[in-house]
């Protein structure tokens, strides 16, 4: 069951990157919006709307997700560059999955907000200074993050969702 859940291990916290990984970080956030249109390539409705593991969302939940978690680092990414040390505003992943729009709506609408949001996200990171990566911002629950924290989180929380999609394939054969 741990498997199902985290398919590519749990997170492992990198406050502080050096030059190249955080340059390699960056490219996986690029790339990200087409490894996720390629993990969902050509599913039905049925499949869709088919949970990842037992009790867990479905594969267009996850997508919807992503298109809402990704909004969140980039708006946190604006705030810390922004400001001193803001206070950034927890959200109900599991209410916020239950909601109509992710249960319902095509995924190609989040896909396609991924894509351009990304697009603005990597040009932002890579438009910023390396001091300001060691900026930060104060989680209400999770307490201080630098940006590099967050970026090394959002790589893993990509590259774990589009996981959860792809190995729920392998596993159903299709």
């Amino acid at each position: 069951m741990e498997e199902l859940r985290y398919p590519i291990g749990s997170f492992q916290r990198q406050d502080s990157l050096d030059v190249e990984t955080r340059a390699e970080f960056i490219a996986v956030i690029e790339d990200a919006p087409v490894k996720l249109s390629e993990a969902v390539l050509d599913l039905t409705n049925e499949q869709l709307d088919t949970p990842y593991r037992p009790d867990g969302w479905t594969v267009r939940q996850v997508v919807h997700h992503l298109a809402d978690a990704n909004l969140n680092f980039f708006f946190r990414t604006k705030l810390a560059l922004t400001e001193t040390e803001p206070v950034v505003k927890t959200f109900d992943e599991e209410g916020w999955a239950e909601l109509p729009d992710s249960k319902v709506l095509p995924i190609e609408l989040s896909l396609a907000l991924i894509e351009q949001l990304n697009r603005r996200l990597v040009f932002l990171l890579r438009s910023t200074p390396v001091a300001d990566f060691a900026r930060t911002f104060r989680h209400p629950v999770n307490g201080v993050w630098t940006l590099d924290a967050a970026l090394s989180f959002s790589v893993w929380h990509n590259l774990h969702h589009t996981a959860h999609i792809t190995k729920l394939r392998e596993r159903k054969n299709w």
